[in-house]
């Protein structure tokens, strides 16, 4: 599968990624190309070893005569975000990815195509294998569970890694390097809601919010795209008046990718069904106006519901859960005053369930600052005590400070301006990159982060622009031989 991916330049970088296409691996499901990359590096005689958590580490020893030059580490997580379309069924933990070329960007059909972070773990590879290079110590480190906890990265064994300079290889745009970003945490709400039976009047129906572009719940959060949750608890409460009752619901299905789609499976009485249907057309009219030139996509749609429902939550407890959902915080909570264009505090509605009364919501929030994502999350404890759900947080990492000062920034920046006649824009990202988690474990490490361009991460229009990859080779290639100079 993907052999057209050997063909394209460079080769080397290519037919890794190829076997990262090949080889199915979301958050969760690493270890089968754990063992494939063990077995590569053992066959060319590097060393590898894992920590206790399982994140890979693969050695290659100095060039001759750049012994004493300083550690580079090649860094990048193994695991991909899992997203296929609705229509389009995909066993990501089984199924390779299936590529193809367009317009000069490498696309996947109907899923994410995994480049982010596939590409520089793609990178990484080809460094140690590229004989032809003059390097100092090399490490390559491939932490697990980035996508869905970052818990690679927070159980990362200190005192492991040798290095002095860290290259992240997990940003996703060209012509950019990345100084710092945003920390965050992952909040968690979970009630069981009283239900009471369905009315002999009352029918089961599904409700279908479809059609939105979706993407990165930290990079996109600020281009104003529609969240599948946060409007479709927009549109439920707006039927509050037509008696509907929750049966179940599930919208998004990461907690750091903005949810494209959402279901409700609703008790309505048999008399309200035309007034609901007309209703539903206003309101797909008017959220179809809001999102003009963004995400013009949106689908209301109403039908029968053919599973089985017995119950439905009381009418308090519908409207209640409804209410606190629509009230929650959602998308930019705050931009940067000191980052001009940078969103500080954020928060992505990512994952809504509700099944025999049982509720779930994970959260994922965002900020540059610690203080702020700690008090966003309380919000949500706060919100949700109204209505007798639990809150806790989970998987909180912090943020990484930018250091402008930077020896090994200033080499970059000099290297770009050489090679491309530019310098980089040097920014800061709304997202989690591990650089912050990996920062605290080894606070004497210098790191910068630089990726080719990438777009649409974390949704199947994910893509990545071929003459990017190809400069992106070109600098860290470069970069990692005048590294070798001391």
């Amino acid at each position: 599968m993907n052999a057209h991916l050997e063909q394209l330049e460079p080769r080397l970088l290519w037919r890794h990624f190829r076997t990262l296409c090949n080889t199915p691996r979301p958050s969760g499901h690493e270890a089968a190309l754990v063992a494939t990359l063990e077995a590569w590096a053992e066959a060319r005689g590097l060393a590898h070893d894992r920590d206790a958590y399982g994140n890979l580490r693969i050695r290659k020893a100095a060039s001759p005569g750049c012994e004493a030059a300083p550690g580079v580490i090649l860094q990048g997580h193994l695991d991909m975000v899992a997203q296929a379309n609705a229509d389009h069924p995909h066993d990501f933990t089984r199924d390779p990815i299936a590529t193809y070329v367009a317009e000069d960007w490498l696309h996947a059909h109907h899923t994410t195509l995994g480049a982010d972070n596939g590409l520089g773990v793609a990178a990484a590879l080809a460094i140690l294998e590229d004989e032809t290079l003059v390097h100092g110590p090399l490490e390559a480190l491939f932490t697990l569970e980035e996508e869905s906890s970052m818990g690679g990265a927070l159980n990362l064994a200190e005192g492991w890694l040798e290095g002095q300079l860290l290259l992240n290889l997990d940003s996703e745009d060209r012509g950019q390097v990345y100084v710092g970003c945003a920390g965050g945490a992952d909040v968690v709400v979970e009630a069981q809601l009283p239900t009471s039976p369905l009315g002999e009047e009352e029918r089961a129906y599904r409700l279908a919010l479809t059609g939105l572009v979706g993407g990165h719940s930290g990079i996109d959060i600020h281009k104003g795209r529609g969240n599948a949750n946060r409007l479709l608890m927009r549109v439920l409460r707006a039927l509050a008046t037509c008696e509907v009752r929750l049966i179940g619901y599930q919208g998004g299905t990461l907690r750091n990718a903005l949810p494209r789609e959402a279901f409700a499976t609703l008790a309505l009485p048999e008399d309200e069904v035309t007034a609901v249907r007309a209703r539903l057309e206003a309101l797909e009219t008017e959220l179809r106006a809001e999102l003009k030139g963004v995400d013009e996509g949106l689908r209301l749609t109403l039908g029968p519901w053919d599973g089985e429902a017995e119950e439905a939550l009381t009418p308090t407890a519908s409207h209640l859960l409804v209410d606190a959902l629509h009230a929650a915080p959602c998308g930019v909570e705050r931009m940067s005053a000191e980052l001009p264009g940078v969103v500080e505090t954020s928060n992505n509605l990512g994952v809504v369930t509700l099944e025999a009364g049982r509720f779930h919501l994970c959260a994922l929030v965002r900020s540059l600052r610690d203080s702020a994502t700690r008090d966003l999350a309380d919000r949500f404890r706060a919100l949700f005590g109204l209505i007798g759900a639990r809150t806790r947080v989970e998987n909180a990492y912090p943020g990484w400070t930018p250091d402008p000062q930077s020896r090994l920034l200033a080499r970059f920046r000099d290297l770009h301006r050489r090679r491309l006649g530019r310098d980089p824009e040097v920014k800061v990202i709304h997202a989690g990159l591990e650089c912050g988690i990996l920062g605290g474990k080894y606070p004497a490490l210098e790191m910068i982060s630089f990726g080719p361009l990438i777009r649409g991460a974390h949704s199947p229009d994910e893509r990545v622009e071929l003459d990017s990859v190809e400069e992106f080779w070109g600098l860290l290639r470069a970069l990692v031989e005048e590294l070798a100079e001391g």
